[in-house]
């Protein structure tokens, strides 16, 4: 045609763009008419060759078409002249008056002229006849049509009035809440794994869905590009046609956006809650029966293609195809497209597509409230104005109603056979930032367990990967996995800077005046006819959305390969370059850019399905080896470019194709295709999707592949439809095989914020141990969902982190002790027996403020732990607890930061891990012990015992199972900082969010720092409270003993609680130190202490309280020699009540067994030596840390020669007063203020620093009098509760006695009481003399020098002597473990003289030995 006989139509009608008066007259809508019933297409929708626009002769006046002129006066139109040129165009220019008014509603209209073409179809003769009113679908109460111009939901901003605690629905749940197993587990979520999901839900079996991408949904997706980009994932391998290729990975990987590269080819897939289902273009177009007939598919199908209209027609009833209303405003891309058909001789192949786009509101087939479309275009990165019908708001909203559970984050690796039953998949989780963890990502795994089937819907390279994968880890199959697959002979081009509006730039706010529409709205179906069936193609118009709006033009630009229009004058060649710069200059949205004139082409037809899968490291790698047949794509080409001059415009392919020299998909198929004979020598699945087991005709039972990777061959057409329709088949014939009746109960309209109508089903084992299993099982489920709703309902924000620790673990069941020795000796074992061990575990706090509120510090723990030398391994964690910096009852001024789970095995095996990092003062003003002490886990593995964890503040529940394996765990740098790139908040909005982080922070920081500057933290001053007074031991009776100087003291008396076989009960004396009662005995603080120890020995507990012990007559300035009156009180008594009102009364008093502490044991040494205790009474003695030879450590001999001239007793008593008390306040004068703050600096090792007020006061009067790690928190806490104080006339007699080493007499004389002739009374007595190692009060010479006194006169004594390694001075009595390291040797010492050499104590079956048994005890 030459360039003289192109015209615009509205000049070929004479017509004023304006009117003759330059005003706007609204066109008349016309009226639309269809010929008769019998031109109808196969699929019973009306061809669109048959629609004709019938106008009244009012119709055609110049008003009637001036609106459409104003509206494009530049356009050029191309157009071939044929016989009917003249009619044709003037048909053109009626059309176009009455179908592009401005009003929204204005009919979509056709022409029916005739176009010459390589293709030309002969002219079908129509008679135009009024379309007669008929009935359409009844509206209920929630539908309606929309309105015009309303753009009010192109984003929908949340499904709540804002009373909710959270905008937008989540129908899946966080992995905190996954089962241990399943009966059916579904791997994806797009139309093969939704439709697996929904049906097997309906069948009422326990349905679990793992889904890679994450729950997003309408109003959730990203808009622009900074957003899309953030959702991008690509991977792969970059092989362009010049360069070998090289693997890549990066981006988000669980991104919405998929990019995969290959060789020949590359695809785009979506992750997400609803697989693709999410951006495709949302045409439903049922495969040709001719495609479904080629020998490549199974004879079930192959021979009766028609036997899948029935399932068809099931997915057409859920996902409601629709075309594009005929009364919804005209789309200028789909009139060109129209116009482009026609011209190349395919208006008679040209239709509206069915698609699953709402154009009204209102519930869709499954009870979820829709919108209409408010026409962006922006199918391609996601819809937000919630009209896209995909399948997360029809069939997995369904399969949530009826019960299933929902995971996301969960990239399914590999599945294998179950030793029991079923199946078990193996996924990597990406949730709270795993994947920053590369290294272990992949390589720690968890799993879910599938009792009865697996329904693999991953899509076609995502199932072909994982089944490769399966293979390779034992899974047998058949040889074929991996091959034929195919990119379904997608093409992707454009027809740039073309004469017309195409109006192709999706927007997420489009213009009511100017809508883009949905991105596929019309298409050339050119499938049928062909003597070859793989010559048919479809060629459909599409839009760009608005993420890649701004790229576009770039794109354009620079692609190397454009077919530009031939014949251009200058004019047009001015045109076009001034409608490109006005899109560089004022972007792609400017209404006369090249841009907005660019139509977008995508091509389907049929390839050489000859595309392989393969791994290459354990990545997947595509090679698509003859993408298309040569001459086949020529010819597509072909076509594009005739269509694209005809409109003026610029043939420009992708860039993939441009660049690279390759094409690009979105629907790739195959992989694991459906055997042509049945056997695995010509696929990998049966007709059915039933997985070979190898090469024969045997088949996985309950393996069903139901997505695009079973389809053999390209479709040459949009393929969900078909993908969907074959799952359906699938899981139909599955249910048959199982005899499960799929319900058909219509749901009613669902509250996607509420709970499903069917809650998830829930099985119940028939062996008791599987029943308590699944109890516990859903115990710690309901206790985490509580944990998770609270949050949510008071809209908490939360904060989690995921660290990785590894070491070495040692399996040994006889290390049953916890302390830092056994620990490091595992370690050491497991090292040198390389018995490694690592866990990859996610913390979670769901309420950031209770977190840190609450006296546990509470997140829960998942994920994996790995030890090969642990049968069973690996396992998996669910629900396990974690407690930060939580208070270490067990030792003083001491955090923990302590894990707690259950785990379960591969096998099934379940046990329980306790690991713990101690923290403690040894970190003060250390940095590099700091990190070791924060980065060091001491981990116990044992037996899991049930109900064990029910009570979450029961810190010693691991202690129930025996012990299997002991270790360290530590922290590497490099990890370290990985764990603090994965800290993340959740919240509602950035400011909860926020303040989330700086609660955590702030709380992670002051913890931190009072341990780190433990010695400059506040002090902590006596509580009126009791605390951890586990252990009331109330004496039997009490006594007010009077001495011979008339003083009143008191005795506490215990029965025994066991009386050893064949032996009588015995009396046993037991006396306490200086400032100091019955309690260092008797504590209440621990588990087990002195007096349980020896009562249930069968021993009468008899404790004196003296005059220098913690009475209110201690202020009287008595001293140690005055205190052996009270003693030989005490002993009188008793020996009186032997023989009157004991049971049994014995006819004569009987020798006492005496056990001395410390001062108390100067003191009865004091009344031996001089005599006024008989020796006679005494049966033997045993003495903790002295006896008459006291002797001061380095600490304390220091303070007494410091005084000089004025000793430290004298100075005290003249500033503050004859009585030191070891208790204080706050509210105390202030030289008790000042010297509790300087007593901050008393010389300690960093191991022994604490703020403990009464503990330093403790330490400065009588010397450190414990290691502070022999004892809990509750003894440390409560020191004021046990100790006094001294008056200092006491306090002068112990200087001088501990400078010189002797037992003495009052002031002024001092004599000496250790003299040989005193000494001589001992004779006959056995005593045993023993010391802490540590002692820092008195030097362990003061008994060495005793022991050597006592073997040097008395050559046949019975004498003994022992030092405790770990113990100091006063912790022999009142430490944790005292009743395992000290007891023992003492009691044995007291039975071999009380009861004989040849005794030996059998334990008793008692609550004590329980406790010891049940590991209960042990600290």
């Amino acid at each position: 045609m030459d360039k003289s006989e192109r015209q615009n139509p509205s000049e070929t009608l004479g017509v004023h763009p304006n009117g003759p008066n330059g005003t706007y007259t609204p066109p008349l809508t016309p009226a639309l008419h269809i010929d008769s019933p019998d031109n109808t297409d196969t699929r019973g929708q009306l061809s669109i060759d048959h629609l004709h626009i019938v106008h009244s002769p009012a119709d055609l006046t110049h008003d009637s078409v001036r609106n459409r002129t104003q509206t494009e006066p530049t356009l050029r139109h191309r157009r071939v002249r044929t016989a009917d040129s003249e009619s044709s165009t003037s048909t053109e220019a009626a059309m176009s008056s009455s179908s592009s008014s401005p009003n929204p509603r204005a009919a979509s209209v056709f022409s029916t002229q005739t176009l010459i073409s390589e293709e030309t179809a002969p002219p079908r003769a129509t008679t135009p006849s009024r379309q007669d009113s008929h009935p359409i679908e009844t509206y209920d109460g929630h539908q309606q049509d929309p309105s015009p111009h309303n753009t009010s939901r192109a984003k929908i901003r949340g499904y709540t009035d804002g009373r909710d605690d959270r905008a937008f629905p989540r129908i899946s749940k966080p992995l905190e809440l996954l089962r241990g197993s399943y009966d059916v587990v579904v791997i994806g979520s797009g139309y093969g794994g939704g439709v697996a999901a929904s049906r097997m839900a309906r069948t009422g079996q326990s349905v679990c869905v793992l889904e890679r991408g994450r729950e997003k949904w309408p109003g959730e997706y990203p808009t622009g590009a900074i957003d899309a980009f953030k959702e991008l994932h690509y991977s792969g391998q970059l092989a362009p046609a010049f360069l070998k290729g090289k693997m890549v990975e990066g981006g988000n990987p669980t991104g919405m956006y998929h990019m995969i590269f290959g060789k020949g080819q590359n695809a785009v897939v979506c992750n997400g809650l609803g697989g693709t289902s999410l951006i495709n273009a949302n045409v439903f177009m049922e495969a040709d029966k001719e495609t479904l007939s080629m020998k490549a598919w199974p004879k079930e199908i192959r021979e009766n293609p028609k036997g899948l209209d029935k399932y068809y027609k099931k997915v057409e009833k859920v996902l409601e195809p629709t075309e594009y209303p005929s009364e919804w405003p005209e789309l200028p891309k789909t009139k060109v497209f129209r116009e482009q058909a026609e011209n190349l001789g395919m208006g008679h192949k040209f239709k509206k597509v069915r698609q699953t786009t709402r154009f009204r509101n209102g519930p869709n087939s499954c009870g979820v409230e829709m919108s209409p479309s408010s026409l962006t275009g922006q199918d391609a990165t996601g819809v937000n104005d919630g009209s896209k019908t995909t399948t997360l708001v029809t069939y997995l909203a369904d399969a949530w109603n009826w019960g299933a559970e929902m995971f996301c984050e969960c990239e399914v690796r590999y599945i294998q056979k179950d030793e029991k039953e079923g199946y078990r998949v193996f996924f990597a989780w990406h949730g709270r930032n795993r994947g920053l963890f590369k290294g272990y990502l992949h390589n720690d795994l968890m799993w879910v367990h599938a009792k009865k089937a697996v329904f693999l819907g991953a899509g076609a390279i995502a199932s072909t990967e994982i089944l490769l994968r399966s293979k390779a880890m034992g899974l047998p199959m058949s040889d074929q996995v991996g091959q034929n697959m195919s990119g379904n002979g997608d093409m992707l081009a454009f027809g740039y800077n073309t004469d017309r509006h195409v109006n192709g730039m999706g927007k997420p706010v489009p213009s009511p005046y100017n809508p883009i529409g949905p991105t596929i709205t019309s298409v050339i179906d050119n499938r049928e006819g062909h003597e070859n069936p793989l010559d048919g193609y479809v060629i459909e118009e599409g839009a760009i959305p608005h993420a890649l709006s701004h790229l576009f033009q770039v794109m354009l630009d620079i692609m190397p390969g454009k077919k530009d229009p031939k014949d251009d004058t200058i004019i047009e060649r001015t045109q076009a370059s001034l409608a490109r710069w006005g899109s560089r200059l004022l972007g792609p949205y400017f209404k006369n850019g090249a841009t907005e004139r660019t139509q977008v082409y995508l091509v389907m037809s049929h390839d050489s399905n000859q595309a392989i899968l393969s791994l290459k490291d354990d990545k997947p790698v595509l090679e698509f080896l003859g993408v298309a047949r040569s001459h086949h794509v020529k010819k597509l080409n072909s076509i594009l470019e005739r269509a694209t001059e005809y409109v003026g415009g610029t043939l420009v392919h992708s860039p993939f194709y441009g660049i690279m020299d390759q094409q690009i998909t979105v629907h790739p198929i195959g992989g694991a295709c459906m055997a042509r004979d049945n056997t695995g020598r010509t696929g990998v699945t049966n007709h059915i999707g039933q997985l070979f087991t190898g090469n024969g005709a045997e088949v996985h039972d309950g393996f069903v592949v139901t997505d695009a990777s079973v389809i053999p061959t390209a479709l040459g057409a949009n393929p969900f439809a078909t993908i969907a329709a074959l799952a359906e088949r699938s899981v139909e014939a599955y249910c048959e095989s199982k005899e499960l009746q799929i319900s058909d109960k219509p749901n009613g309209i669902l509250n996607l914020l509420g709970e499903p109508a069917h809650p998830p089903k829930r099985c119940r084992p028939k062996q008791k141990r599987e029943q308590l299993k699944v109890e516990e099982e859903l115990i710690s489920i309901q206790t985490a969902k509580k944990v998770m709703d609270k949050a949510r309902i008071v809209k908490a924000s939360g904060i989690g982190f995921t660290e990785v620790m590894s070491g070495f673990l040692h399996a040994d069941t006889k290390m049953v002790e916890d302390n830092q020795a056994t620990y490091e000796l595992a370690h050491r074992i497991g090292k040198s027996l390389c018995e490694s061990a690592r866990f990859f575990l996610s913390v979670q706090s769901f309420n950031t403020k209770e977190m840190i509120s609450h006296v546990q510090h509470r997140g829960m723990l998942t994920g994996t732990f790995v030890c090969p030398a642990i049968r069973g391994s690996p396992f998996m964690v669910q629900r396990g607890e974690f407690n930060l910096f939580i208070l270490n009852s067990k030792a003083p001024g001491t955090r923990n930061l302590t894990y707690d789970f259950d785990m379960t095995g591969v096998d099934g095996r379940r046990l329980h891990f306790h690991g713990y990092k101690v923290v403690d003062s040894s970190v003060a003003l250390a940095p590099i012990q700091f990190w070791k002490a924060t980065s060091t886990l001491y981990v116990t593995i044992s037996e899991h015992v049930p109900g064990m964890c029910r009570d979450l503040d029961d810190e010693d529940a691991w202690r129930r199972g025996a012990p299997i394996a002991k270790g360290i765990m530590q922290i590497q740098p490099s990890d370290f900082l990985s764990q603090i790139n994965t800290m993340t908040t959740t919240g509602s909005s950035l400011i909860r969010k926020a303040v989330s982080a700086a609660s955590f922070l702030t709380y992670f920081t002051r913890r931190s720092m009072s341990l780190f500057l433990a010695p400059l933290t506040p002090l902590q001053y006596p509580t009126q409270t009791f605390t951890g007074f586990t252990n009331d031991t109330n004496p039997d009776n009490s006594y007010a003993i009077v001495a011979s100087d008339g003083v009143t003291t008191r005795m506490h008396k215990w029965e025994p609680t066991y009386t050893p076989p064949g032996q009588a009960i015995k009396d046993l004396f037991m006396i306490p130190g200086a400032s100091v009662d019955h309690q260092i005995f008797a504590l209440p603080t621990i588990p087990f202490n002195a007096v349980n120890y020896f009562r249930r020995a069968g021993y009468r507990v008899w404790v004196s309280v003296h005059r220098i012990g913690q009475l209110m007559i201690a202020g009287n300035n008595w001293t140690t020699f005055d205190a052996r009156l009270d003693l030989r009180a005490c002993l009188e008594y008793i020996r009186k009540s032997q023989t009157t009102t004991l049971v049994p009364q014995l006819p004569s008093p009987e020798k006492i067994y005496c056990v001395a502490h410390c001062m108390g044991s100067v003191a009865f040494s004091s009344g031996l030596l001089d005599g006024t205790i008989p020796a006679s009474w005494i049966l033997g003695i045993n003495c903790s840390q002295v006896f008459m030879n006291p002797l001061w450590g380095p600490a304390n001999m220091a303070k007494v020669m410091a005084g000089g001239p004025l000793p430290l007793d004298k100075l005290y008593n003249t500033l503050c007063g004859s009585w030191f008390s070891c208790s204080t306040s706050k509210d105390e004068g202030w030289a008790q203020y000042l010297l509790n703050q300087a007593l901050r600096l008393y010389p300690q090792s960093r191991r022994e620093m604490c703020n403990n007020a009464a503990c330093h006061r403790t330490s400065l009067v009588f010397g450190r009098c414990w290691n502070h790690h022999n004892l809990n928190e509750a003894t440390h806490r409560q020191i004021d509760r046990f100790f006094g104080g001294v008056n200092m006339r006491l306090l002068n007699l112990l200087m001088k006695m501990g400078y010189e080493g002797h037992v003495m007499t009052n002031a002024p004389m001092y004599e000496p009481l250790d003299s040989r002739e005193n000494v001589q009374r001992l004779k006959g007595i056995p005593i045993m003399l023993w010391v802490g190692r540590d002692n820092a009060v008195l030097s362990p010479e003061a008994t060495e020098r005793t022991y050597e006194v006592l073997c040097s006169q008395f050559e046949d004594g019975d004498y003994r002597r022992k030092v405790v390694p770990g113990y100091g001075h006063l912790d022999g009595w009142m430490g944790r473990n005292a009743w395992r390291d000290v007891y023992p040797f003492v009691r044995e010492e007291v039975d071999r003289v009380v009861r004989g050499e040849q005794y030996r104590f059998e334990e008793p079956e008692d609550e004590f030995k329980r406790m010891v048994h049940g590991n209960e005890i042990y600290y």
